[in-house]
C-alpha cells in the first residue's frame, strides 16, 4: 500500500511575503504620481491610512488566535461571529473580488512587458494571450500546493522590494527639501487633502489579511499568522513612505504629477536613463508576484465555504498534494472570460468598472470581520483579559472599514450592495440543496 505523503506547510517568512506580495502590487509604482497633486501634506495621508491598517492587522492577528485553523480568513472569521450568512456575503463578494482582481493585474503585468515588447501595445490579441497565459502558469504553480507557490512568492517578493528599497534609501542623498513647499499644493484645505490622500492610499493596504485565507496550510497558525500580518504590514508601510518620501524629494511636484513612471523617473536621476529598464524589470515581478498571491487565494475561499455546505462541491474538490484545484480552474476560467472581454472595445469600459467595483467587495469583509470580532469578545468575555484594548482595536478597525467604504465613492457603494444583493439567490438555491 502507498503511503500518502503529508501536504509541506508554509512557515513564518513565506507567508510574510504571500501578506507583502499581494500588497505590494502595481499600484505602488504609480501612487507618487497621483499623490503629487497634493504635495508633502500627502504624507500625513499615508500615516493617517497606516494607522488604520495596523488596527486591522492587529484584528486579523486576535482573530487568528481566537480561531487559529479558520481556512478563508474573513469569511471564517465571520461565520465564527456573525452566523452563515452574513459569512456567506463575504465568501461571495471576496471570491468575486479576486478573480476579478487577477484579471486586472494581469492586464497590467501585460502593460509593463510593452517596455521590452513593443508589439503588445499594438497587438491586441497578443496581448490578451500573454496576460492568459501568464495565468494559466501560475493557477498550475498553485495546483502543485500551497508550498510550491509559496517558493514563487517569497522569491517574488524579495526581487519586488529589492528596486523600492534601493531608490527609497538612495533616494535620500537626492532629495531637495524645496520640493516639499508648498506643503499643501492642492486647492483643498488642509484637513481636506489629507482625507483625500489618506482615501487614495488605503486601498494600497488592500491584502494585509492574507496570511489568514490558507491557515490549514501554515505552520503553527496560531502564531504564524499574526506575527506575518503584522510583520507584512508594518513592512509594507515602511516601504510606502520611504518610497513616496525618496520620490516626491527628487522630483518636483510640477513634473511628478506629469510622470507616467514615477520610480523610473527617480531611478534615471540616480543612475542614468538605462536604470529606467530595471524598474520596468522590477514593476514586472511584482506584479507576477501579486497575481502568484492572488490566485493562491482564489481557491480557498470557496473551497472554505464549500465545506461548509455554502458554496457548490464541486469547489471542495482537492488533489493529492491537498489544492483546492477546482476552485483555482474555475476562477482561472472566469479570469480568461473577463480578459477575453477587454478585446471587444464595447466592453472595455465594463471591465474596467468591475475592476473598480472590486475594491468595495475586498472592504466589505474587513467590515464584516472588525463586527464579527466585537461579537465573539462579547459572547466569550474575551475582552476581560486584556482589559479594554482589545475592545478599541474592534472599534478601531470598525470604524476605519466603514471610512475605507464610504472614501470609495457613492456610485462604488452602491454597485458593491447591488453585486452582494445578487449573490443572495444562489445562497438561497444551496441553502435548498442542503435540506
Amino acid at each position: 500500500m502507498t503511503e500518502q505523503k503529508t501536504p509541506a506547510k508554509i512557515g513564518l517568512w513565506t507567508t510574510t511575503a504571500l501578506v507583502v506580495g499581494n500588497m505590494v502590487g502595481s499600484g505602488v509604482f504609480l501612487l507618487p504620481a497621483t499623490l503629487a497633486a497634493y504635495g508633502g501634506i500627502s504624507l500625513l495621508g499615508w500615516i493617517g491610512s497606516s494607522v488604520g491598517a495596523i488596527f486591522l492587522a492587529l484584528l486579523f492577528s486576535k482573530l487568528s488566535k481566537i480561531v487559529p485553523n479558520a481556512i478563508g480568513g474573513p469569511y471564517a472569521f465571520t461565520r465564527v461571529g456573525l452566523g452563515d450568512f452574513a459569512a456567506y456575503l463575504v465568501a461571495w463578494g471576496y471570491w468575486f473580488s479576486i478573480w476579478c482582481t487577477n484579471a486586472a493585474i494581469a492586464v497590467t503585468f501585460t502593460s509593463y512587458l510593452t517596455v521590452f515588447f513593443p508589439i503588445l501595445a499594438v497587438n491586441k490579441f497578443l496581448a490578451v494571450g500573454t496576460g492568459i497565459s501568464v495565468v494559466w502558469l501560475l493557477t498550475w504553480v498553485n495546483v502543485q500546493g500551497v508550498k510550491e507557490a509559496g517558493k514563487v512568492q517569497l522569491i517574488t517578493t524579495i526581487l519586488k522590494l529589492t528596486p523600492l528599497l534601493l531608490i527609497s534609501f538612495v533616494g535620500l542623498f537626492y532629495i531637495d527639501l524645496a520640493n516639499f513647499t508648498p506643503f499643501n499644493v492642492s486647492s483643498d484645505s488642509d484637513f481636506g487633502a489629507v482625507a483625500a490622500t489618506a482615501t487614495l492610499t488605503l486601498f494600497a493596504y488592500l491584502g494585509l489579511e492574507s496570511a489568514t485565507i490558507p491557515s490549514g496550510d501554515i505552520v503553527n497558525p496560531e502564531k504564524t499568522i499574526g506575527r506575518a500580518t503584522m510583520i507584512g504590514t508594518i513592512l509594507t508601510i515602511a516601504v510606502y513612505i520611504l518610497a513616496t518620501i525618496a520620490v516626491m524629494g527628487m522630483i518636483p511636484s510640477v513634473d511628478l504629477q506629469k510622470s507616467n513612471a514615477p520610480f523610473s523617473d527617480a531611478a534615471a536621476i540616480i543612475w542614468g536613463d538605462s536604470a529606467r529598464y530595471w524598474v520596468a524589470i522590477g514593476a514586472i515581478i511584482s506584479t507576477f508576484g501579486a497575481l502568484n498571491g492572488w490566485i493562491l487565494l482564489q481557491g480557498q475561499i470557496p473551497f472554505a465555504a464549500a465545506k461548509d455546505k455554502m458554496f457548490p462541491e464541486i469547489f471542495g474538490r482537492e488533489n493529492n498534494r491537498k489544492s483546492p484545484v477546482m476552485g483555482l480552474v474555475i476562477s482561472s476560467i472566469l479570469i480568461t472570460g473577463l480578459m477575453l472581454m477587454n478585446l471587444s472595445k464595447g466592453l472595455t469600459e465594463t471591465f474596467t468598472f468591475l475592476i473598480l467595483l472590486t475594491t468595495i467587495m475586498v472592504l466589505v469583509p474587513y467590515l464584516f470581520s472588525a463586527a464579527s470580532y466585537g461579537v465573539i469578545l462579547l459572547q466569550n468575555r474575551f475582552w476581560k483579559k486584556d482589559s479594554i484594548s482589545n475592545m478599541i482595536i474592534a472599534a478601531m478597525a470598525f470604524v476605519y472599514s466603514v471610512w475605507a467604504v464610504v472614501g470609495s465613492g457613492q456610485e462604488i457603494v452602491y454597485w458593491g450592495f447591488v453585486a452582494l444583493l445578487c449573490g443572495i439567490p444562489f445562497y438561497v438555491w444551496m441553502r435548498r440543496a442542503r435540506s
